[in-house]
């Protein structure tokens, strides 16, 4: 089939948008979006199910205010402008290395252009690249994919993603670590993180080694280091131009965190305050020294033994109870060697990439995780097993977003489409405040704001919030932002309609008050609390 478009250098025409069709090895049967009408009213759609969107209260607000401005490669010359990117599919680049259905994403891209999305975010999987052997690289899926986004015209956002694929909240696909790495784990466990049960984790490697040469001579950080510029080497010429952006994993699902809410095997369930990642034998002799080096030597033997298991509330436990032991002496040690580990790996992380790709014209990036359960608590327990030291007296993210301010760096952030409502009142959950507060912070520290949402959303109430806190009428106003994530529903009739409208929207400096006046309040979408009654049990293939 061939797929014809109205334009492919602008908005798709909103008045007669006709049979955009995708080819055959895209999936069977065609996907039509239904002519727009400029005056219909958008519906909200749940994402993982057709439950009946509560259209509660709208944005009353008649500000509006020009976002903060944005420099580097998203900068264009109206600076209340949001560029929008949109993820790609997880396994957009085969385990052979071979870009994924060609013809399918060739279609798909040409879709997104006459969108006005500004480009596309993939993830560069470690366990693709670099799986033959140790400086053994594969770039050509990836070769392949970087001409035709350049063919489009649009812009790219490359992930350099060193932890695994799998086991999380929407990963579709298993992409682990490259084989050898996994042969130096079996050798080596302690290699990984490891809980206080001697649960080990495979998803990354434990940030307790990283400066010592345990990957066949060299370190993590060199390895990370090379395989970076391996990259930089490959596409010289796109880097700046097509290649705007390069966001630099730096833990679990690329985010700055520890694997303090593992999914797989059932180990963690929503809202479970998840558990210290602390106990591999490099994380614990550093924790020794710490505690030696202050003269209280009990205090280095282990992690807390009151912080209970994953899936326990706060006030269950001793230590994240109201006033328990996360507040004393002890509980301020801990959390500080623990969340300043997590700090000096970023650091390192992205002082490495500076020195990669300074002078390229490629924005750097950082993705931390938008941990919005128990946010209303004291302890703030699922951000501080995650490493994040943010309580009711402390603000944890302003030190990352001043380390990300020092390697001038993108502070991304999720969870930018949910709103308090939606969520569950015994979980303690506030997004919108734990969003506020990135977005103050980040201002504090001089760094910019990009966001993403958590999870899929096709509905135009999650729109609407994204429109909402897009703004800098609180704190930073975001200075791109990248949609998760394209696949077939996305290019289904209302939600394709409610992307065209978003992405106009964004272009206009997020003033459309039609989406933002739509509430998404009561759609159950949280992370991995998703009512399986309310879900319709439709075929769900992948576009690509």
């Amino acid at each position: 089939m061939a797929l014809t478009l109205r334009s492919s250098t602008s908005f798709l025409n909103l008045k007669d948008t006709k049979g955009l069709k995708t080819p055959d090895d895209l999936f069977s049967g065609a996907v039509c979006f239904a002519q727009i009408k400029p005056t219909c009213r958008l519906r909200g759609k749940n994402s993982i199910q057709e439950a009946q969107i509560s259209h509660e209260k709208a944005f009353t607000s008649e500000k509006r205010e020009k976002l903060h401005a944005f420099s580097g490669p998203h900068a264009t010359k109206n600076d209340t402008r949001v560029p929008v990117f949109v993820m790609l599919p997880l396994d957009t680049v085969t385990h052979g290395g071979n870009l994924n259905k060609p013809r399918a994403m060739n279609a798909s891209l040409m879709a997104l252009k006459s969108a006005g999305v500004e480009g596309v975010m993939v993830d560069a999987w470690w366990g693709l690249v670099e799986k033959d052997g140790p400086l053994k690289y594969n770039w050509e899926g990836y070769a392949e994919l970087v001409q035709m986004v350049q063919k489009h015209g649009l812009k790219l956002q490359v992930v350099m993603s060193f932890h695994q694929c799998g086991g999380n909240v929407g990963d579709s696909c298993s992409i682990p670590l490259p084989p050898w790495v996994l042969e130096e784990i079996s050798k080596n466990p302690d290699l990984v993180y490891k809980d206080r049960s001697g649960r080990r984790n495979p998803e990354y490697i434990s940030l307790g080694c990283d400066s010592l040469p345990v990957l066949r001579g060299r370190t993590p950080i060199q390895v990370y280091s090379d395989y970076m510029r391996s990259f930089r080497d490959r596409f010289r010429d796109y880097l700046g131009d097509v290649i705007v952006e390069i966001q630099v994993g730096m833990g679990p699902c690329g985010e700055l965190r520890y694997p303090a809410y593992p999914e797989s095997n059932g180990t963690w369930r929503f809202p479970g305050i998840g558990e210290f990642q602390c106990y591999d034998k490099y994380m614990r002799a550093s924790l020794q020294a710490s505690a030696e080096a202050i003269g209280k030597k009990d205090w280095g033997k282990s992690g807390p033994h009151d912080s209970a298991n994953y899936n326990q509330f706060p006030e269950d436990t001793g230590f994240f109870r109201r006033d328990g032991t996360w507040n004393t002496e002890y509980g301020q040690f801990f959390l500080e060697w623990y969340s300043k580990k997590l700090l000096a790996h970023g650091d390192a992380i992205l002082a490495s990439a500076k020195g990669v790709f300074q002078g390229t014209g490629a924005k750097l990036s950082g993705k931390v995780a938008g941990i919005h359960w128990h946010y209303r608590t004291r302890s703030h327990a699922a951000e501080l097993t995650a490493g994040y030291y943010n309580t009711r007296h402390r603000d944890g993210y302003l030190p990352i977003a001043q380390m990300f301010a020092k390697h001038d760096a993108v502070f991304n952030f999720t969870c930018m489409e949910m709103r308090d409502g939606e969520q569950p009142a015994h979980v303690n959950s506030s997004p919108e405040g734990l969003v506020r507060q990135v977005k103050m912070a980040t201002r504090s520290a001089g760094v910019e704001l990009a966001g993403e949402n958590a999870l899929e959303r096709y509905d135009a109430g999650g729109y609407g919030q994204v429109l909402a806190t897009s703004r800098s009428d609180s704190g930073n106003g975001l200075c791109a932002f990248t949609y998760l994530r394209m696949n077939k529903r996305l290019f289904e009739g209302d939600n394709w309609r409610n992307l065209v409208d978003f992405v106009r929207s964004m272009s206009d400096g997020g003033r459309n008050r039609r989406l933002s006046e739509l509430d998404s309040t009561g759609t159950d979408l949280y992370v991995g609390f998703v009512k399986e009654k309310n879900v319709k049990k439709t075929k769900e293939a992948v576009l690509v």
